[in-house]
């Protein structure tokens, strides 16, 4: 297997779960995790109960009530309150990380570090850079959106950079903080979330379009944030020196697998962070994809039914997703009032809720009644 990411941990572990032998090879020298905190919807958490990383990963982290969106005068666009059925826990991302390296160590999971992967062949090869040849039952590219392994095996069908980038960060907790409501706020083409992650820790983000040079600025400019947003104005003092910005993007392949040889997570489906569901969907489909080959002597084929069970719903997400970022970064500024008219009513329509919620409300395989 390649890559030792959030994705790549949890098929290791779904997999070695199953009475697999796993072997992950990671280019870095050390595992480390570069973020800040982490939306883990029910469909995640379920997928993470599977592979028994879920109580640790969520044992610091702050459990939400509610999610609200306003926009620039504080009117709300919608909002989604959160059940003991249909939950959201927002941990700090190296919490949850450490929590599926444990769990794949526990699992008996090999994980080797400092060996970069050069490409994989259909027959089922792990090619590392060193030129060595490691020929495997199945091989798992989790090594991400610029995938080299996609790349070789001409699996690509489209990589798309969207006009809006994103800043992720933790901040120092206050008193008096909210600790269980995420707010994303909206002004213009910018927006500021601010997350309740743990009893030290917030995570928040900014968001803005690729050509606003004041938002996009690391560290940040918070003179211009907290003109924008002066409501949040105690949070953006609070910010540090740290971060950086990254461009959205997506990817989308003309197929997951070629062979033996399987994408899975942003290798396979990149996509715009604005719903919070890249990587739940990567564990739902690791959980689906360790039950599909694990109940096949053919892995080509199992690959091949795995994609067409899953596949649907991960392109909803992304589009959906996409479509979130572009009533943000598309609609024209001066018609910000109609927007807020315009949202009110469609997120209003059950229809609409479906679609947004559909894969916060997906069952994984393996966790049926």
């Amino acid at each position: 297997m390649a890559g030792a990411g959030l994705g790549g941990l949890a098929v290791a572990t779904a997999l070695a779960t199953r009475g697999w032998r796993v072997r992950v090879h990671e280019r870095a020298p050390e595992l480390r995790m570069f973020g800040a905190g982490i939306w883990l919807w029910e469909n995640g958490l379920r997928s993470l109960r599977l592979i028994g990383a879920e109580e640790q990963a969520i044992r610091n982290a702050k459990r939400i009530k509610e999610w609200a969106v306003v926009d620039q005068r504080g009117n709300d666009l919608f909002r989604r309150s959160f059940t003991d059925d249909d939950k959201m826990v927002l941990p700090v991302r190296a919490d949850l990380y450490q929590a599926l390296i444990d769990a794949a160590r526990t699992a008996g999971v090999e994980i080797v570090t400092d060996s970069p992967v050069a490409t994989a062949e259909p027959d089922g090869v792990l090619v590392l850079a060193d030129g060595s040849r490691l020929p495997a039952d199945l091989v798992v590219a989790a090594d991400g959106a610029h995938s080299r392994i996609r790349e070789s095996l001409l699996l690509t069908d489209k990589i798309s950079y969207l006009r809006e980038g994103y800043i992720r960060l933790l901040v120092p907790k206050s008193p008096g903080d909210e600790e269980s409501v995420i707010t994303e706020a909206w002004h213009g083409s910018r927006r500021f979330l601010y997350c309740p992650s743990s009893d030290e820790e917030h995570y928040v983000a900014f968001s803005c379009l690729v050509d606003d040079r004041r938002g996009r600025t690391v560290p940040v400019d918070k003179d211009s944030w907290r003109e924008t947003f002066p409501t949040f104005t105690g949070v953006i003092d609070r910010i540090g020196d740290d971060g950086r910005w990254d461009r959205g993007m997506t990817v989308t392949c003309r197929a997951w697998s070629e062979g033996k040889v399987v994408l899975v997570g942003d290798a396979a489906h990149a996509q715009a962070p604005n719903l919070a569901q890249g990587a739940n969907m990567t564990f739902t489909n690791a959980v689906s994809l360790a039950a599909a080959v694990s109940s096949s002597q053919d892995v080509p084929s199992a690959l091949r039914t795995w994609e067409a069970r899953e596949r649907s719903l991960t392109d909803h997400v992304q589009r959906w997703s996409h479509g979130y970022g572009w009533m943000v970064s598309m609609w024209p500024e001066n018609m910000a009032d109609s927007r807020t008219k315009f949202l009110q009513f469609v997120t209003g329509i059950p229809w609409v809720d479906r679609q947004l919620n559909r894969a916060a409300r997906h069952i994984p395989v393996g966790d049926q009644p």
